[in-house]
Parts: structure tokens; C-alpha cells; sequence
């Protein structure tokens, strides 16, 4: 089904676009926020990022798996996003002015309420990739073409992103003790 979308897509059908930004919005939206930790800046990065698709989807090759390209292009916005925020400010700022849960999301968020915590208290570095892997369920090859980095360095980024989450995870539970 979405190769039909992509080459409507690249043939200009303008409802084929919205199929397809109706199909990933939620969760680029969702990866963004992981990675911005800002409800708004996370919504201007996926927006830009459709826009780089829509533009660039003539260069896009129908033999490739799109969700690896689209997840690279909404990296890079939210890596160009976040060169943007002045150093000087503390990023958990930002995560303050969204603290609000859907009530669909919030029974998940209570029982995953730690590791939501520890995820969001990750480097970068090691933070995408565990999102990637877990949250979306690209493999480490993908991962690795999405970050353009090589497969190895994903690997040692999720092996050490898991022990950082298990450490974090630890501590959260000891301190509500």
C-alpha cells in the first residue's frame, strides 16, 4: 500500500500527501517530542520535515523503505531545531510547558512512568536511538542510515542507552522509597 501512496505521491496527488501525512503525523510528532522535549518546537519540526518530503519526494526511491528516509529528515529537523535554542538555556525548560497527558495516554503514562522519565533524561546521543529501536522498531541498520552513522555505533549507543535507562530506572524507584 504505501508504495501505490508513493508514486501517487510523485505523480503530485495532493490526497495521496495528506494519506501519508495522515499515517505518520502522530508519530513523527510523538519521536519529535522525545527528542525536543517541546510540545511546539516538535510540532514545527515535523511540519518542516513534511515539507522536505513533499519537496524532495522526486529524489526518493520507490526501491527503498520510506520510514527510514522520512525518520532521517525529521532528525535532522530536530537536530537543526534544537542548534537553534540559545546554549544558555536549560533544555528541561522547555519539557515544563507540556506537562499535559491525554486521557487515552494517561494509564500508559502511569504504568510507564519511570521509563518515560529515564527516556527523557537520556543524551541525545543515546536518547534517539533507544526511541528509534523501541518506540518505532527500526532495526540498527536503519537506525544507523537514519542518523547516518554506521551500524556498530547504534549498537554501542542502545547498549549503552539500556544501562543508562537501567540505572535511572533504579534510582526513580529508590527515591520513592
Amino acid at each position: 500500500m504505501e508504495i501505490n501512496l508513493l508514486k501517487k505521491i510523485k505523480e503530485g496527488d495532493k490526497h495521496a500527501f495528506a494519506d501519508l501525512y495522515n499515517e505518520y503525523a502522530e508519530y513523527a510528532l510523538r519521536v519529535a517530542m522525545a527528542v525536543i522535549r517541546n510540545k511546539v518546537s516538535a510540532a514545527d519540526a515535523v511540519q518542516e520535515a513534511f515539507i522536505k518530503v513533499y519537496k524532495n519526494i522526486h529524489s526518493f526511491d520507490l526501491d527503498r523503505s520510506f520510514g527510514p528516509w522520512f525518520y532521517r529528515i525529521l532528525i535532522n529537523e530536530c537536530n537543526r531545531v534544537l542548534s537553534k535554542i540559545p546554549k544558555a538555556t536549560d533544555i528541561n525548560e522547555y519539557a515544563e510547558e507540556d506537562k499535559s497527558i491525554s486521557i487515552k495516554d494517561k494509564y500508559k503514562f502511569e504504568e510507564y512512568e519511570n521509563l518515560y522519565k529515564a527516556i527523557q533524561n537520556l543524551e541525545d546521543i543515546n536518547r534517539v536511538p533507544i526511541i528509534l529501536k523501541y518506540l518505532k522498531g527500526f532495526k540498527e541498520a536503519e537506525i544507523a542510515d537514519i542518523l547516518e552513522t554506521n551500524v556498530n555505533t547504534v549498537k554501542s549507543r542502545l547498549f549503552k542507552g539500556r544501562q543508562k535507562l537501567k540505572n535511572l530506572i533504579e534510582e526513580f524507584e529508590r527515591s520513592k522509597e
